[in-house]
């Protein structure tokens, strides 16, 4: 009778928490259409253009930093009183890198894909949740429509209840000003709730312009249970923003790698030929160069030890941040689901009390004061219902999104 009355026609999301696999809840926008949705929008697309900067510099990164240099030099050999000879002298060489920090450049432009990677996911994950949430609060607005219709509707009724009596002689003048102005207020709350389903439109469609208004019904949210811990493991196995952390801890490493291997200078190698005398003596041969370190390459090292660690403990400390914003979120999608359930139930008992009180009051057995405020009350009832459903099914649906189970959000 509770469904019947307030929530006819509504869906009930089939998916699983527990078996955390993928799904398609109805009331969400399908992921055909939602994924085009999210791809096309700016942020995103300025990380995945991110992705590409970053496959460009591990390229860099994997070719020596060292090029081949040509020397070339000309001279004139004058003896006193003698002749004058032309002499030139050229040459080739290059640094080389040792292996050990050609390896660490690798890793550091691995680390800077993954972070890449990393921030595309999670700007997806950003676009979709700002999807959802304004999906939903879309539809709950309609269903706010919805409901100020059918308030009206039964306002228009009592109306007609009140005219009946005036006309029978069983009820004054001032009752029929009453109802009057109760139907005048309806009037203008109809108006409110279609304005406010005309603004969350609006802010639906200026956000992501390419959206289709499909209404759909407002589906129930599905109960999550109490498998707290497998939330946790999934949505931290599927945070980007943790990979972010993890993969700015891996090129830290990387760096402190590099930093190490740079205590050792690259040599310079190299071969010249030159002549002298006028061509009468040809000289060849070759040249090893090799910078003596300093204490400021010890310095660089110690620096990006230390860098090292306070990459450790940020990725600690996202871990227990993300981890406290998980355990709150099962919890308002576990309260908010049994508040849903109260405001259903006293909803339907509302609006029974409402249904007597109207008929009631057609048979004279109660007064006009009475049946406005059950009305009121059923009113407000299934609005606050309309509310928790709403929060429902946003603490649901983040969830959801957070674990990467809708709209191919797990895009490893």
């Amino acid at each position: 009778m509770m469904i019947r009355l307030f929530l006819m026609g509504l869906l009930t999301v089939s998916a699983s928490a527990q078996a955390m696999q993928p799904v398609n809840p109805p009331g969400l926008l399908p992921t055909d259409l939602a994924r085009p949705l999210l791809e096309q929008d700016p942020g995103v697309a300025a990380a995945r253009a991110g992705l590409d900067v970053a496959l460009q510099e591990a390229g860099i990164l994997d070719k020596s930093p060292y090029e081949w240099t040509a020397r070339a030099s000309g001279q004139q050999r004058r003896q006193d009183n003698g002749p004058r000879y032309n002499e030139w002298n050229v040459g080739i060489e290059r640094t080389i890198r040792l292996s050990g920090k050609a390896a660490a450049d690798r890793n550091i432009g691995k680390a800077s894909i993954e972070e890449s990677q990393a921030r595309y996911g999670e700007a997806l994950h950003e676009s979709a949740r700002e999807l959802m949430a304004l999906w939903v609060a879309w539809l709950g607005a309609e269903r706010a429509h919805e409901l100020a219709q059918v308030s009206l509707q039964s306002t228009q009724a009592g109306l007609s209840a009140v005219e009946k009596r005036v006309r029978a002689g069983d009820a004054s003048k001032l009752d029929l000003s009453i109802a009057r102005a109760e139907l005048a207020e309806q009037n203008r709350l109809d108006n409110d709730a279609k304005t406010q389903a005309a603004a969350a439109w609006a802010r639906l469609s200026a956000r992501f312009p390419s959206v289709s208004r499909q209404a759909m019904a407002l589906p129930m949210p599905q109960e999550i249970g109490e498998g707290a811990t497998s939330w946790r493991d999934r949505i931290l196995g599927q945070s980007d923003e943790l990979k972010v952390i993890q993969a700015q801890m891996k090129m830290a490493q990387a760096h402190a790698e590099r930093a190490r291997a740079d205590k050792t200078p690259d040599p310079t190698l190299g071969g010249y030929t030159a002549s002298e005398v006028g061509g009468n003596e040809r000289i060849y041969g070759v040249m090893l160069s090799v910078p003596i370190p300093g204490g400021a390459r010890d310095a660089r090292n110690a620096k990006a030890i230390a860098a090292v660690e306070v990459s450790r403990r940020e990725v600690e400390f996202k871990q227990r941040e993300l981890e406290a914003e998980i355990a709150e979120a099962v919890a308002m999608a576990q309260g908010t689901y049994a508040s849903l359930q109260i405001a259903n139930e006293g909803a339907a008992f509302m609006q029974e009390n409402a249904a007597l009180m109207q008929r009631a009051y057609a048979l004279g057995e109660a007064d006009l004061q009475a049946m406005l405020l059950a009305r009121r009350q059923a009113t407000a009832a299934m609005n606050n219902a309309l509310q928790a459903q709403v929060a429902a099914l946003r603490a649901y649906y983040g969830l959801l999104v957070d674990a990467h189970l809708i709209w191919e959000l797990d895009h490893d």
